[in-house]
């Protein structure tokens, strides 16, 4: 594990308030913490970014890309991932999902379109500065910067999100929708990178 300010040691003594899973359940779940707990941890990752206590896994120059997705992982163990995510305008994560994991994220500036699939067509909305989202197994979406952020695009003006991955990534499958208002299944890849290939 790496060491960070954003300690799961701490949040651990928070876990331990979570209800005892009903035992028939517990082993089948891929992973003991829930959305909440991740939806926390994104929430507390997202405040310390903003106190600059990850500063030093910024971009040395102060400038964030302009042209590709970039991310770094802020914490890493054996049952989750946060990362950081600056987001540019246009590139898509395409439609997928996160294998065996739950996922949640807090967009810390500018704003995100999620289009997730909900089973007949596909659902759009928009994350603002501040907002969260948590994503149980078998979400499929398709993130990319708001239009809105888009339009004040620029190296010292990032749209930045924190995401949590419970256990952490080892896959993600793409999806696209048929003409027949179905999904299909794409491909498959081994991945332990956040929201598609950056």
């Amino acid at each position: 594990m790496r060491s960070s300010v954003l300690s799961l040691s701490s949040a651990r003594d928070e876990y331990s308030a979570t209800p005892p899973l009903d035992r028939a359940i517990a082993p089948a779940l891929p992973t003991r913490l829930r959305p909440a707990d991740l939806l926390r941890l994104t929430d507390e990752g997202a405040e310390d970014v903003l106190a600059g206590r990850y500063d030093h896994l910024l971009p040395a120059d102060g400038r964030w890309p302009v042209d590709e997705r970039w991310a770094t992982r802020l914490i890493a163990d054996d049952e989750v991932d946060v990362w950081l995510i600056s987001w540019t305008p246009g590139k898509s994560t395409e439609l997928h999902d996160h294998a065996g994991s739950l996922g949640a994220l807090t967009v810390l500036s500018g704003a995100l379109s999620e289009f997730r699939w909900n089973g007949t067509d596909l659902r759009r909305r928009t994350l603002a500065a501040g907002d969260q989202a948590s994503f149980p197994i078998g979400w499929v979406h398709d993130v990319v910067r708001a239009p809105a952020a888009a339009e004040s695009v620029g190296p010292l003006d990032p749209t930045l999100s924190v995401h949590a991955y419970s256990p952490p990534l080892t896959a993600m499958s793409y999806y696209e929708v048929t003409g027949h208002g179905t999904l299909r299944r794409t491909k498959t890849v081994l991945t332990d990178q956040p929201e598609g290939d950056l």
